[in-house]
């Protein structure tokens, strides 16, 4: 059974939002009605910077990945950040990951970005296995502030 990416289509609302939940859950944040709406509302505007993919196989979404374009003043070039992967845990080991991935290297390319970042947890060991062999760890340490 072939595994589809493609973008995501107002349809998808009911099982992406499924997939988000469980995204959400897995990082320990809630996610209420209004939340998911602004996420689906960033998603499916196209003057909006995100951008979301979802794998699905058999008219089921089986996993989702939200990215966009970032500056990299260093570099003086646009770059691509995934925000947010996650695949509904009983499609794991079936390379819908990969997928995802493949379809955003494939993003990479035509847009001329050479290359993607994204951050896990350091405790996400399974999505890390993947990550592994798909990119490269970097050496730097993720910081932040809350304003």
């Amino acid at each position: 059974m072939t595994v589809t990416i493609r973008e995501v289509r107002p349809q998808d609302f009911g099982a992406w939002s499924r997939l988000y939940r469980g995204y959400g859950d897995f990082y320990k944040v809630a996610m209420t009605e209004e939340s998911l709406a602004t996420v689906w509302s960033w998603l499916t505007n196209e003057a909006h910077l995100l951008e979301g993919l979802v794998a699905e196989r058999e008219g089921a979404l089986l996993g989702l990945a939200h990215f966009r374009a970032m500056p990299s003043p260093l570099r003086a070039t646009t770059i691509g950040f995934l925000d947010d992967l996650f695949v509904d845990p009983p499609a794991r080991g079936a390379r819908v990951g990969e997928a995802l991935f493949d379809r955003l290297k494939s993003i990479a390319a035509e847009r001329g970005w050479p290359r993607i970042r994204w951050i896990t947890a350091d405790d996400n060991y399974r999505a890390r296995v993947l990550y592994d062999r798909i990119g490269a760890k970097t050496s730097w340490n993720l910081y932040e502030f809350t304003a």
